[in-house]
């Protein structure tokens, strides 16, 4: 009779094992947050931005190259003119290749971050960005087989 208690216990603890093992892969691949940004950081909608339309096509964007300077702020336009989902998430490309390997493994998993979205064909999105960092980052369509077919973008953030 002493043992029951223990077991019942264990038993608990067994089950909240398995309860938190079974929501972790769901948490990490059908969405999944990003604690920091490579290319900058959330913008602020009270302060002013530049406003820059990318329409997202059958695998490119257009433009394709941007140019901003550091500290600048931009609300980008997005519309996928296309006849598939497409993503633009930005990144740098060390990053958006490694995320690539991820979404190939996941091809249902789905972003709607700070720094990125998927969208379905005709659908416009906007994402506020300040770039406080200096350098090329990018911006690509993680879907599989999509950046592979060319959906990236670039943006150089020059210092002045």
């Amino acid at each position: 009779m002493k043992h029951q208690p223990e077991m019942t216990m264990k038993t608990i603890r067994l089950g909240l094992a398995l309860a938190a093992l079974s929501i972790v892969p769901a948490l990490a691949h059908d969405k999944h947050g990003h604690a920091t940004f490579s290319a900058g950081e959330p913008g602020d909608p009270n302060k002013p931005a530049r406003t820059i339309e990318i329409l997202l096509n059958e695998m490119d964007y257009a433009p394709a190259r941007i140019e901003v300077r550091r500290g600048e702020q931009i609300r980008f336009v997005l519309r996928n003119v296309g006849k598939e989902d497409h993503e633009f998430l930005l990144a740098t490309p060390k990053e958006n290749l490694a995320h690539a390997v991820e979404m190939k493994k996941h091809p249902h998993m789905e972003h709607d971050d700070p720094n990125g979205v998927r969208l379905a064909p005709n659908k416009t999105a906007e994402i506020l960005w300040k770039f406080s960092k200096p350098g090329t980052f990018e911006f690509s369509c993680l879907i599989p087989d999509h950046r592979d077919y060319g959906m990236v973008g670039h943006v150089t953030v020059t210092s002045r």
